[in-house]
């Protein structure tokens, strides 16, 4: 899939994480009582090794997640094997970090409770820009303590970190300490309007570097065209998808990410679909 997309055409592939699948799912998903978690949760394999193996038979895409629940790692461990995976792939790594809403993951990585899920993340920041940058290597924090030290291998380039921000306190974080946002589809105006928001909170908190911002869009193909009310935004056939796409190109971020998983029965498929959205937004200019 990974040599596919890239000979496609597509910019870059991504992962995202879950942890586990508790059974019976006693919380519901995004912590929405009685919202089933769907079944393609229950085999996430694990995000890294994922990438891993697609930068060892790709060459030019950029590898990201959509998101690493980051709060489940140990940030030294996490900083080191991004730094280690940048290095191998020629700088080609995407850090797309989120704090989860899963209480069963958290009790399950053992690393920090759920409520401390934000200040684990603001740390594991911290602890990935010493790391990644010159040495020698000095940390002292609440999880990771580390002494004056040499830490090899270092990313190609600095290493992007993008934020899945949505509430005031995440966005301030992004603001302030990372370098891109990805937001989740969830329609144009509403896209619009948080883009718009944190433009103004960087502007009000005097942030002079531009936001990288790659958006995420869950599409729900179909062969045949959506017919009737109530098609929700990437739903419906490949031309559907592709007129959602233009629609939100023209907010003004940098990249959507099309995330196609869903629908398709096996890979041969997911490829086939894949290459008809890549050859019909290109042709509608997006």
């Amino acid at each position: 899939m990974a040599r596919t997309a890239e000979r496609i055409g597509y910019d870059s592939l991504w992962v995202y994480e879950r942890a586990l699948f508790p059974e019976p799912a006693g919380q519901g998903l995004y912590d929405i009582p009685g919202l089933p978690w769907p079944d393609s949760y229950r085999g996430v394999a694990e995000p890294l090794v994922t990438l891993t193996l697609a930068a060892a038979v790709t060459e030019r895409v950029l590898l990201g997640s959509s998101v690493l629940v980051a709060p489940l790692h140990l940030p030294f461990q996490l900083a080191k094997a991004l730094a280690t995976l940048d290095a191998a792939s020629g700088g080609r790594v995407l850090a797309g970090f989120g704090t989860g809403w899963s209480h069963d993951e958290y009790a399950a990585s053992g690393v920090r409770p759920f409520e401390e899920r934000g200040q684990v993340l603001d740390e594991l920041i911290e602890v990935c820009r010493a790391v990644w940058g010159p040495d020698p290597v000095v940390h002292e924090g609440r999880i990771t303590r580390i002494s004056s030290s040499v830490v090899g291998p270092k990313p190609a380039r600095p290493i992007p970190i993008l934020l899945a921000a949505s509430g005031r306190r995440a966005q301030r974080r992004l603001v302030d300490h990372a370098d891109g946002w990805l937001p989740v589809g969830m329609g144009v105006e509403r896209i619009g309007a948080q883009w718009a928001e944190l433009r103004e909170l960087a502007a009000e908190r005097g942030r002079k570097e531009p936001i990288r911002t790659v958006l995420r869009v869950n599409a729900v193909h179909s062969a045949k065209p959506y017919e009737g009310d109530g098609r929700r935004p990437f739903q419906g056939d490949a031309d559907q998808i592709v007129e959602d796409l233009v629609r939100h190109a023209e907010i003004g971020l940098d990249e959507i990410l099309v995330d196609l998983q869903s629908t398709p029965r096996d890979a041969q498929e997911l490829m086939d679909v894949a290459a008809e959205v890549f050859e019909k937004a290109r042709a509608a200019g997006v």
